[in-house]
């Protein structure tokens, strides 16, 4: 075999190598939001009070960074279902209790401003009785949110593997649990709803899924290695949507969390025990 032969025989054996490599791709390809060639601006913890609307955002996934109520949001922002947004606007951002009923000072009568001026009359003015104050309730109030909340029947755990950084109430500790296991492995609805969010827009969190149970409660699910879900997909309770990563962590791990009324809530007090 001269030295050309040789040539055209190695030139053909990486051209059906290639070729074969090509063929065995034939599965399918995870649905994600995000593209890993894709920049997307990162939302922090919105502590401000107002915030300009990034392209990728969510009203969901503003209020998650937030910390307070969609519809809440939604309601400051005069915003109405199905809460379409739009870049580069801007939305009023308030983590302040908006239940509380602002009571205006009780007017006093005309007769008594007439009496006191009527006195004041020769320079001096006689001590007089104190006036009436209204008993009448005031007309204006802040809307509310209502308070009997929708409860979800049962929730289950999210992932299989040991809570390596459980939950904690203080303003920086952990906003749900950290759940340890092997990259790749299946990362579970804890119950049915609907996905309001699936992007990597939200800094710390990676990869992360925001699924909507009803007006009360939204779970989130981040770090994730790939995910199979898009927005506004229904999602059924035990459904894989997600495979475990590290995306946004420094190790492999599932960070879950669930929120009542854009609050964080201990996941523990909610998931069966095991």
């Amino acid at each position: 075999m001269n030295k050309a032969q040789l040539i055209k025989l190695i030139i053909l054996g990486i051209i059906l190598s290639t070729i074969g490599g090509c063929a065995k791709n034939t599965g399918p390809a995870p649905v994600s939001s995000i593209s890993a060639s894709k920049k997307l601006p990162t939302i922090a913890t919105l502590t401000g009070s107002r915030y300009k609307i990034q392209k990728g955002d969510t009203l969901y996934s503003i209020s998650f960074a937030a910390g307070i109520a969609p519809k809440l949001l939604a309601s400051l922002n005069n915003i109405k279902p199905p809460y379409i947004i739009y870049p580069d606007s801007w939305l009023v951002i308030s983590n302040k209790n908006q239940s509380k009923t602002i009571v205006k000072k009780p007017p006093m009568s005309k007769k008594w401003h007439k009496k006191l001026a009527s006195q004041k009359k020769g320079g001096y003015s006689k001590p007089v009785a104190k006036p009436k104050r209204s008993t009448k309730k005031p007309s204006y109030t802040v809307s509310t949110i209502s308070s009997k909340a929708k409860k979800i029947s049962k929730w289950i755990w999210p992932a299989k593997g040991r809570v390596v950084s459980a939950y904690s109430a203080q303003e920086q500790g952990n906003k749900g649990i950290d759940i340890a296991g092997l990259k790749g492995s299946s990362i579970l609805a804890s119950a049915a709803g609907k996905v309001v969010y699936a992007g990597a827009a939200l800094r710390g969190y990676g990869k992360l899924i925001i699924i909507k149970h009803n007006d009360d409660y939204l779970s989130a699910y981040a770090h994730n290695d790939k995910i199979f879900v898009t927005e506004k997909q229904r999602i059924k309770q035990g459904q894989v949507i997600a495979k475990m990563g590290q995306t946004g962590a420094t190790s492999v791990r599932l960070h879950f969390e669930i929120r009542f009324r854009g609050k964080s809530v201990n996941p523990s007090n909610y998931l069966p025990k095991r």
